[in-house]
């Protein structure tokens, strides 16, 4: 029977008027992706931070590998590898001397710790540029190396926030691979991604966050099939035809989602959802759209919940990046 590596209870942090997190619970088990989603804002960094230990909660209670993050901080910090929105390497040193700096810093011996930024280039395809300054890499190759950074240690439990932002295809795909690995061998990985095919992928388990509260919390596949068997797709030419059309078909399907100028009907019943929706649009003198028929995916799960798309890219409301500020000038 799997344990839980992290499990956080009616955790509250406010940034003066803005509750970031109002009350939010989630448990990851050992050995398992937890995905964490949300629009921009929605507190997920701000929950990367208090589990990790960076931010003190205003209320509830939060522990990793079962010690307590406001009582044993220190405990939890040797557990942890942790990587956040943005890469936190120094430029003037090479991709090879900041791992090996990790690794001291961490007290690792001079030829352990050498070995395994060797190790960690490999993984990451940065052997090529190990002795560059990392001022010279490009945002990708940086962000691979602040990824390599959080698993020096080995760590038993990695919190990845974002992780894949700003990279290539290719990188992308090469760091699934890498976490999967780390999973296999018994790593807790809580993962928070504005790609929600990364999340589908990879998370055994997804809690969606809005607005500070967990508003899902479940598989991916039981997530999407809350939404039905089929997702059918209405394109329009304009927004003034999408929601003319969303007016017609509201008193028959009032669950309907308008993204633009694209209508979404989740449904069971398939084919005959399409016909009835033609019906309706031929009867209020619409012109028949494009249609699409597709099962549920992530996507469209997050745009019913939410009522918006995920932003890749996003950033922290401005009261919760000036808090972020003030205490990286303080430390």
């Amino acid at each position: 029977m799997m344990t839980s590596a992290i499990e956080a209870e009616g955790l509250v942090k406010a940034f003066g008027p803005v509750r970031a997190l109002d009350g939010i619970d989630l448990v990851a088990r050992e050995g398992t992706v937890f995905g964490l989603l949300g629009p921009n804002g929605a507190g997920k960094t701000t929950a990367i931070r208090v589990l990790s230990t960076l931010l003190r909660p205003d209320a509830g209670r939060a522990s990793v590998g079962g010690h307590d993050v406001v009582r044993h901080p220190q405990e939890v910090r040797r557990l942890i590898g942790l990587t956040g929105q943005y890469a936190a390497v120094d430029e003037l040193l090479s991709g090879e001397e900041n791992l090996y700096m990790i690794g001291r810093l961490l007290g690792m011996g001079a030829s352990a710790a050498r070995a395994r930024a060797g190790e960690l280039l490999d993984d990451f395809d940065l052997s090529d540029a190990a002795d560059r300054p990392v001022r010279t890499y490009s945002g990708g190759m940086r962000r691979r190396l602040d990824v390599a950074a959080a698993l020096v240690q080995r760590p038993p439990v990695v919190f990845l926030d974002e992780p894949t932002t700003g990279l290539d295809l290719f990188s992308r795909n090469g760091l699934w691979e890498l976490i999967r690995e780390l999973v296999a061998e018994g790593t807790t990985v809580l993962l928070t991604t504005q790609y929600l095919e990364e999340a589908d992928r990879l998370a055994d388990r997804i809690a969606v966050i809005d607005h500070g509260h967990v508003i899902a919390n479940d598989t991916p596949a039981r997530l999407k099939a809350q939404l039905g068997s089929t997702v059918a797709e209405l394109g329009f030419d304009d927004d003034v035809g999408a929601e003319r059309a969303r007016t017609l078909l509201a008193g028959n399907y009032p669950d309907l989602d308008r993204d633009g100028q694209t209508l979404r009907i989740s449904t069971n019943a398939g084919a005959r959802v399409l016909i009835d929706v033609l019906r309706i649009l031929e009867a209020g003198d619409g012109a028949p759209p494009p249609l699409a028929v597709h099962e549920p995916s992530l996507d469209d799960v997050f745009l019913s919940l939410t009522g918006r798309r995920a932003e890749p890219n996003g950033s922290e409301p401005a009261e919760l990046a000036a808090s972020g500020r003030r205490r990286r000038r303080r430390g």
